[in-house]
């Protein structure tokens, strides 16, 4: 189910990109919050496959090290959750992305 919920965000996002629409200001937010939607959803279904192979899982040979660490690696890179929720905050308050103080 969560990757039924995936596919349509960013299948939107870059149709909307492809097609030229003018969402002015707030492209920066919706392609981090696209990338932050698939990643999360990513880490939950790894996780969950994870728990259903058990130890198995964890071996190469399973498939899923790979996709755990991919999905790991999205939750940091290209920028961290913080930086993404600071970037959808900014955009829908009308805030400057480079206004300061950022967080914490």
């Amino acid at each position: 189910m969560t990757l039924e919920a995936i596919e349509p965000h960013l299948d939107r996002i870059a149709h909307d990109w492809s097609t030229g629409v003018d969402h002015g200001a707030l492209w920066p937010m919706k392609i981090v919050a696209a990338k932050y939607r698939a990643v999360e959803g990513a880490w939950r279904v790894v996780d969950t496959a994870l728990d259903l192979a058990g130890g198995f899982g964890v071996l190469r040979r399973a498939g899923l090290e790979r996709l755990w660490r991919d999905a790991r690696l999205g939750r940091i890179h290209p920028g961290n959750s913080m930086l993404t929720h600071e970037i959808v905050a900014k955009s829908l308050l009308g805030i400057d992305l480079d206004e300061q103080p950022r967080w914490g």
